[in-house]
């Protein structure tokens, strides 16, 4: 009984995190699909450039808190399962499972034919749940980076960057440290097409055309 709960946290952590937000704000707002527009990504930062300001910033913290209430939600299921074996070796690896499956979710979602956003805003919610000072340190180091060159993507693949490194220094258990090492190599893999424009130099800065 026990892993069947489980079982249905996990199926849950990645239809939370397929929760098309921007999809659904764009087409609420201006009755478009936001997949049509811009970049084609349904994040924040394409929800931002298409639809406004207002709407970006509304997508960007309902899908950080798709991660954080991933993670929360099955940390506190998992203290509160009464009988069956016991989860205390597994429950950091259910959380970190969870967390992937939310991000996955974001960028493969279900609900638009396995397409979706590139998932930064909802690991960096997944980061806070699991270790706060690391998901802060991270979100510090795309605000500084972001600052200086005003290019969302060169933050976020900074920042997926130097979250391992920073659950490393601060000393989290390894479940968490290599769910951090997975999710950042995976949202790098997802800011591909943007990591060919930094090094051509046509990367669009926010707020230009």
């Amino acid at each position: 009984m026990v892993w069947w709960i489980v079982g249905g946290l996990l199926v849950l952590a990645y239809l939370l995190g397929s929760v098309p937000t921007g999809f659904a704000i764009a087409k609420l707002l201006k009755g478009i699909d936001i997949r049509d527009h811009g970049s084609g990504n349904t994040g924040a930062t394409n929800v931002f450039r298409v639809v406004g300001k207002q709407a970006g910033i509304t997508v960007l913290v309902i899908d950080l808190l798709k991660g954080l209430t991933t993670v929360l939600f099955t940390r506190f299921v998992l203290t509160h399962i009464d009988g069956g074996p016991s989860l205390d070796h597994w429950d950091n690896w259910i959380q970190i499972l969870a967390g992937l499956l939310a991000i996955l979710g974001h960028s493969r979602s279900i609900w638009l034919n396995f397409t979706g956003g590139k998932s930064a805003a909802t690991g960096l919610g997944v980061l806070l749940a699991l270790a706060w000072p690391v998901g802060l340190g991270t979100a510090a180091i795309f605000g500084l980076v972001f600052g200086g060159s005003r290019t969302v993507s060169l933050g976020s693949i900074s920042a997926a960057t130097a979250a391992p490194v920073l659950m490393f220094l601060t000393g989290q258990p390894l479940p968490f440290s290599l769910l951090t090492l997975l999710g950042g190599l995976y949202v790098i893999v997802r800011h591909r097409s943007n990591i060919s424009r930094l090094l051509a130099g046509t990367e669009p800065k926010l707020g230009s055309s």
